[in-house]
């Protein structure tokens, strides 16, 4: 299990996205009670994958639900619970993430976890996500275990969470580049209070990499690479918020969530499972922010996920997977040239 190696995020290379301040990592973890934990598999050859885990802290004995929303952009994946969540507007599990064909293993030993807390319990809905990292590892093998998950869940910290080629987003690719766990994070006020957003996203599918508007295609950046692109595969995002909202209101969130991804180039190909999960944390009662004064945090939302998605590629690494194949890193002189001749860096980089 490699450490990923840091590259520079988004803001890192003046590319600020919207008037919005983040919270002080710019990252979900920002979101009071949060925690983000990861174990990654990479052997350097054919195995590149993992687990993410995001753990809100708040579920726990007293309080077993937090309100909750699925919003389903496309339904070419396997996200186990979402059906009840959707029925019943609560979250009830940390969320965990992984590869496609790992999913049902990552649920059974989130269910260990589950279990463990609550021995009197005679129903549980493990909430799990997942992309498709075939191009890059050995999917078949599923080498997601019970030990990686309840590891990742374990230690899930409030500190920033890495990025790029890390836990569920060791093998994934995006945009025609290597990509992997991004995260962001929008504070605004909202009916007269201070709430925060965060966004964490499993960067997988197709399109042309577009960052504050300009395209930034695979072939004119890197044009004497030798590469194969995977078909659309998918993309998970997570919203947590502190804001007092209801499931319908968070529904409206996650909506806003995958409508983000087409600011970065996503084409939504056929192939592509895009699925977003929206939380809140807040307590219960506290009087829910009204509709016509939700904005600001619609706002945060397609700011916060947008960001999330350029980290998960700019921080992400050239890797070399199954059967020779490479998926190249961003290549990051490169972006800054063409975003300071389109003139929308921020500062000079």
């Amino acid at each position: 299990m490699n450490q990923p190696i840091h590259r520079a995020r988004a803001r890192d290379l003046g590319v600020i996205v919207g008037p919005l301040p983040t919270g002080r990592h710019n990252a979900i973890t920002d979101v009071p009670g949060v925690l983000v934990g990861h174990t990654t598999i990479d052997n350097g050859s054919d195995l590149h994958t993992g687990v993410t885990a995001v753990v809100p802290s708040q579920l726990g004995p007293g309080r077993w639900a937090l309100p909750a929303a699925v919003y389903c952009g496309n339904g070419y994946g396997k996200l186990v619970g979402s059906t009840q969540v959707d029925e019943l507007g609560v979250l009830e599990s940390p969320i965990v993430l992984t590869a496609t064909l790992s999913v049902f293993r990552a649920a059974d030993a989130l269910l260990t976890y589950l279990m463990n807390r609550r021995p009197d319990g005679l129903s549980f809905n493990p909430l799990v996500g997942e992309t498709n990292d075939g191009h890059l590892s050995d999917i078949r093998r599923r080498p997601i275990r019970e030990e990686h998950v309840l590891d990742a869940v374990s230690r899930a910290s409030g500190e920033p969470p890495a990025e790029g080629c890390v836990g569920a987003g060791t093998g994934t690719t995006a945009l025609g580049y290597k990509a992997g766990i991004g995260t962001s994070s929008r504070t605004v006020r909202a009916a007269g209070r201070a709430v925060t957003i965060g966004a964490l996203t499993q960067s997988n599918f197709g399109g042309v990499l577009t960052a504050l508007g300009v395209p930034l295609p695979v072939d004119e950046l890197i044009p004497k690479a030798d590469r194969t692109e995977p078909p659309g595969n998918s993309c998970m995002i997570v919203v947590a918020t502190d804001a007092p909202l209801d499931a319908r209101q968070l529904g409206r969130l996650a909506r806003r969530a995958i409508f983000a991804m087409a600011r970065v180039g996503a084409s939504y190909s056929n192939g592509s499972g895009d699925y977003a999960i929206a939380f809140s944390t807040a307590e219960p009662d506290q009087p829910l922010i009204p509709d016509s004064q939700i904005d600001p945090v619609f706002a945060a939302v397609l700011d916060s996920v947008e960001e999330a998605l350029l980290n998960s590629l700019f921080a992400a690494t050239t890797t070399s997977g199954v059967g020779g194949r490479i998926s190249h890193a961003v290549p990051h002189e490169a972006v800054v040239r063409r975003l300071a001749a389109a003139g929308r860096l921020a500062r000079p980089a």
